[in-house]
């Protein structure tokens, strides 16, 4: 029988303090503007890939999340698959005798430890695991730097999640994307007191997804031109040097305008986008009281394309930003003992007494690495899901 060859990988999730949203080129997913954002812990929040190949596969197939996908149909992936071939070959040429894994076919499963497509960067963590998963199996000498311009190919985000820590991606300027690529700003172990708590709503299927309302928003705001050429170039540079710093004032600062500003470019969009909901807004409300309270910033949220909160917050204030949003939403999964249900002084109640069941799940994780090789295997002996 043909030998199954294989290599396994997992890969983080980031969340952008910084957003990305618009492209200038679609086929290549270039970007309108640059962006930086942080990849959070592994243990909480990863993907698994096992890319595999063989001369017995009759075609390439990925399986993601136990459900076959037509890969024929799926332009991105085919991408990024045809980008790691071509690499794959050149190998072979320098070394003639090498096996020829590029001609093989190969099969690839995928799997998450979170909702998928709920706002949560799966496509991000997915695409990042199966670019690193295949350049392992196919032993290419590429950089991770390299590795994120065909990452990039298949989901804009996912080239940040090809490092770990904080990653900017910078938006380049040429037109063939050979300079839009992820670079890293600072490890996780620079900044180590950065966690992260996460405030599940929803995990349903996003309404609008990310590709479709960056399209709508390009094709129609004008908010969204000024943000992209005035306001994130600097945003990005005064991010930077708040991690450089560990300046949490700064960090928080700007984390929560952008996000602002991000939601408020898809209202701007026509027909408005709207990835908050109720419980989202409240949240909003939540934080800035108790922000106000602590007369400095202790609670930085952010959005993305989804209503799902993300708070970014001091190891120093836990039982300050857990214990109210736990007091808040005492049935959500996932608390641990961190912190005790917590009312600050001086905080406004009418606002508690408000608070819904929006939140279902609580994620509490920090800052992580990037991807990582591992021995877990997705596949059996016959080269097929297990």
């Amino acid at each position: 029988m043909p030998q199954i060859y294989q290599a396994s990988v997992t890969a983080p999730v980031n969340i952008a303090v910084i957003k990305y949203w618009g492209k200038r080129c679609t086929k290549l997913n270039l970007p309108t503007n640059s962006s930086l954002s942080v990849a959070l812990s592994q243990e909480n929040l990863r993907t698994l890939t096992t890319a595999s190949c063989s001369e017995q596969f009759d075609k390439d197939i990925l399986w993601l999340n136990g459900s076959e996908e037509n890969v024929a149909s799926n332009s991105r992936l085919i991408i990024c698959i045809e980008n790691l071939r071509l690499l794959r070959s050149r190998v072979e040429k320098e070394n003639p005798g090498s096996q020829t894994l590029s001609k093989m076919n190969l099969h690839i499963v995928s799997e998450n430890n979170f909702p998928t497509a709920a706002g949560l960067a799966s496509s991000a963590a997915g695409f990042a695991a199966l670019v690193y998963a295949i350049a392992n199996l196919y032993k290419l000498p590429q950089s991770e730097i390299q590795l994120s311009r065909i990452a990039r190919q298949g989901s804009g985000s996912a080239c940040r999640s090809l490092f770990g820590g904080y990653t900017s991606w910078e938006m380049g300027n040429n037109d063939d994307g050979s300079d839009s690529q992820a670079q890293q700003v600072a490890t996780k172990s620079h900044w180590p007191d950065m966690k992260a708590a996460i405030l599940i709503i929803s995990a349903a299927k996003k309404g609008v997804s990310s590709t479709s309302g960056m399209q709508a928003t390009v094709a129609t705001s004008t908010l969204f031109t000024y943000r992209a050429q005035h306001i994130v170039p600097i945003r990005m540079q005064e991010m930077k040097k708040a991690i450089a710093a560990r300046d949490f004032q700064s960090f928080a600062e700007l984390t929560i305008k952008d996000s602002n500003q991000f939601h408020a470019v898809c209202l701007d969009t026509m027909p408005p986008i709207f990835y908050l909901n109720d419980t989202s807004r409240y949240i909003i409300r939540l934080a800035e009281e108790l922000n106000r309270v602590a007369g400095k910033y202790v609670a930085a949220y952010t959005f993305d394309a989804g209503p799902n909160a993300v708070l970014y917050y001091l190891s120093e204030n836990t039982q300050l930003v857990l214990g109210l949003f736990r007091e808040c939403y005492r049935k959500a999964k996932g608390w641990s003992s961190d912190a005790r249900p917590c009312v600050p002084e001086g905080f406004n109640l009418g606002l508690i007494k408000n608070v819904g069941t929006g939140v279902c799940q609580v994620i509490l994780t920090e800052v992580g690495d990037g991807p990582k090789e591992t021995d877990e295997s997705l596949i059996n002996e016959k080269g097929l899901p297990r």
